[in-house]
C-alpha cells in the first residue's frame, strides 16, 4: 500500500510541477496584489486554473483521506515552485493544516460545513492561537493564553485579542483557542469553530512583516463577548493542546516541504543567472566563489529533503513526531534561509530586485524561521529532552 501511495504522489507531483511552472509562474507578474499578499480575485482566478488542471488539493483523495505524509512532502514540493503555486493548489498554510486537524477530530456536521467547503477551494481559514505581546498573550509559551472562554449557562462566552491572524481578512471561518477551565478547576484549552465574517471578532489591524504572500495579512483580532454553542467547540472540550500538537507536528513538516520547493526554485534562477552573466572574463558560475555558492546550495537542498523524508517517514509509522518535526522544522528552516542568501548573493543587485521571485523567497524564508516556532524555542525544547533522557540513564 505504502509503495502504491508513493507512486500516486510521484506522479501527482509531477502533474502539480508541470502545472506550477507553465500556469501559475506567468501570474507572479500580476499586479493584483496587496503588501501583505495576492489579492482573493487572483487566488480566485489562478484557484479556478487548478481546479480546471485537475490539481486543486492533490494531497488529499477523493474520498477524503490523505496521501501519506511522504507523498504529501513531493506533492508540496511542487507546489511550492512558485510562491502563488500553494495558493493555486489549495495546499498553502493556514488552510492545509486547518483541514489536516478538522478531518482528524471534527464532528460529521462540522466537516460538512467547514471542512468540505475548504478542500474544494471554495473559501480561506485562519487559526486563532498567537496573541500580541503587549497583552502578555502566547506566542511559543501555550500556558501564557490570555484570551478566555467561560461556560454561562449553555453558552460559551470568549473575550481576548490574537495576532498574527494570518488570513482573517476575508477567511470563511476561523479556528479559535481559548484558556478554559476543567470542573477541578485544573487550567486547559478548548478550540471553536467560528464563521466568519462575525461581530464578536473585530479586526484591529493588519502587521506590516517581511513576508508578503498571504491573501488577508496577519490581523491582530479583537474577541468581544463571542457566544458560542457547544456545536461549536472542535473534537472535545479542554482538549485544545492536544490538538494543537495534531495539528503542529504535521504542519512544521509541510511548510518545510513548501519552501525546499520556493528554495529550489530560487537556486535555479541564480544558477541561470550565473550561467549567462559575464564578469572578469568569463561566466560568473566559472568563479571558484559564485560556483561553490551553488554547490552548497545543492548539497543543502538535498540534505533538505532527506530530513523531510526522515521526518514523514516517522509520522507514517504512526508516530506523534514531535520531536523528529521540531528538528525538522529548525535544521530545514535554517539550510533553506542560507541557500536563499547564497542565490541573493550570486545574483548581486538583480537578486535584491523586484525582477526574479529571489528576493521574495529570501524574505519569506526568513520569516519561516519564526513562524511555527523559533529555532531557539525548538532548540530549547530539544534540549530539555536530552536532559530527561541523559537522567534516566543514569
Amino acid at each position: 500500500m505504502a509503495t502504491i501511495d508513493h507512486e500516486d504522489g510521484r506522479a501527482i507531483a509531477q502533474k502539480v510541477e508541470r502545472f506550477v511552472r507553465d500556469i501559475v509562474v506567468p501570474y507572479e507578474t500580476d499586479s493584483r496584489r496587496d503588501d501583505h499578499g495576492p489579492l482573493d480575485s487572483l487566488v480566485h482566478e489562478i484557484r479556478a486554473r487548478a481546479r480546471e488542471a485537475g490539481v486543486l488539493t492533490p494531497h488529499i483523495r477523493p474520498d477524503g483521506s490523505h496521501l501519506s505524509h511522504r507523498a504529501t512532502a513531493r506533492v508540496l514540493r511542487a507546489s511550492g515552485l512558485s510562491p502563488l503555486g500553494p495558493l493555486a493548489c489549495n495546499t498553502n498554510a493556514p488552510d492545509e493544516g486547518n483541514m489536516f486537524l478538522l478531518g482528524k477530530v471534527a464532528t460529521p456536521e462540522q466537516k460538512q460545513q467547514f471542512l468540505d467547503p475548504m478542500v474544494a477551494g471554495e473559501g480561506r481559514s485562519c487559526f486563532l492561537m498567537t496573541e500580541p505581546a503587549a497583552d502578555g498573550g502566547t506566542g511559543s509559551d501555550p500556558s501564557m493564553m490570555q484570551t478566555r472562554a467561560e461556560l454561562q449557562g449553555d453558552e460559551w462566552v470568549v473575550n481576548g485579542r490574537k495576532a498574527f491572524a494570518t488570513g482573517f481578512d476575508g477567511a470563511k471561518f476561523a479556528i479559535l483557542m481559548a484558556k478554559t477551565e476543567r470542573e477541578d478547576g485544573t487550567p486547559s484549552a478548548t478550540m471553536f469553530l467560528v464563521p466568519l465574517p462575525h461581530p464578536a471578532l473585530q479586526q484591529e489591524r493588519l502587521i506590516s512583516t517581511i513576508d508578503s504572500s498571504m491573501p488577508g495579512g496577519h490581523a491582530v483580532v479583537k474577541v468581544e463577548n463571542l457566544r458560542l454553542s457547544a456545536s461549536a467547540i472542535l473534537g472535545a472540550a479542554h482538549e485544545g493542546f492536544a490538538y494543537a500538537q495534531i495539528r503542529l507536528a504535521p504542519a512544521r513538516l509541510t511548510h518545510c516541504m513548501r519552501w525546499l520547493g520556493a528554495a529550489t526554485r530560487a537556486n535555479e534562477i541564480a544558477t541561470e543567472y550565473a550561467v549567462r552573466r559575464q564578469a572578469f572574463g568569463k561566466a560568473l558560475i566559472d568563479h571558484e566563489g559564485v560556483g561553490f555558492m551553488l554547490a552548497d546550495n545543492l548539497i543543502d537542498l538535498k540534505q533538505c529533503e532527506l530530513m523531510i523524508d526522515w521526518c514523514a517517514d516517522a509520522l507514517d509509522a504512526g508516530e506523534k513526531a514531535i520531536t523528529e518535526s521540531s528538528m525538522a522544522k529548525v535544521a530545514v528552516s535554517e539550510t533553506l534561509f542560507r541557500v536563499a542568501d547564497r542565490c541573493v548573493q550570486v545574483m548581486g543587485g538583480t537578486g535584491v530586485s523586484h525582477d526574479t521571485i529571489v528576493e521574495q523567497v529570501f524574505r519569506e524564508i526568513r520569516a519561516f524561521r519564526i513562524y511555527d516556532g523559533p529555532t531557539q524555542v525548538h532548540k530549547w525544547s530539544l534540549a530539555k529532552k536530552i536532559k530527561r533522557e541523559a537522567l534516566a540513564r543514569s
